[in-house]
């Protein structure tokens, strides 16, 4: 693979603790939320920050989609729910919904463009096969 970009983060003190972007962007408080055990408070988690990521990442992959197919979307919004859940063996694994918002299109359209988004987004292809990721245009 021929790198484009790299960029880091560091956290500190896992889940409790404290992220840091490398240049500084974002610096926030993490918190754990009260129905994983957790005191709760105001900092965001892991869940929240990989579903800012992936449904900003989604986005921009299905309008590239829309681009290569000439579709004029309108306004696109798409909204990933990221949930945390215990496995059989009792360990913890994720669950994606990602949910578009194009009225603009018919329905079988939008749902097509998504589809057509979720094959080539890089959150999607490092997903794949790991996690279930649903797909819905509201």
């Amino acid at each position: 693979m021929k790198i484009l970009y790299t960029t880091g983060a560091t956290a500190t003190n896992g889940r409790e603790g404290h992220v840091k972007t490398e240049d500084g962007k974002f610096d926030l408080q993490l918190s754990l939320p009260k129905s994983v055990g957790g005191p709760g408070g105001d900092g965001t988690n892991p869940e929240q920050l990989f579903s800012m990521g992936y449904s900003a990442c989604f986005g921009g992959a299905l309008a590239l989609v829309a681009r290569m197919q000439k579709v004029q979307t309108g306004p696109v919004q798409i909204e990933a729910k990221v949930s945390l859940g215990q496995d059989a063996s009792g360990g913890f694994g994720l669950a994606v919904e990602l949910i578009g918002h194009i009225p603009n299109l018919p329905r079988e359209q939008a749902e097509a463009l998504m589809h057509a988004a979720h094959q080539v987004c890089p959150y999607s292809k490092a997903t794949r096969g790991n996690i279930e990721v649903k797909l819905s245009v509201a």
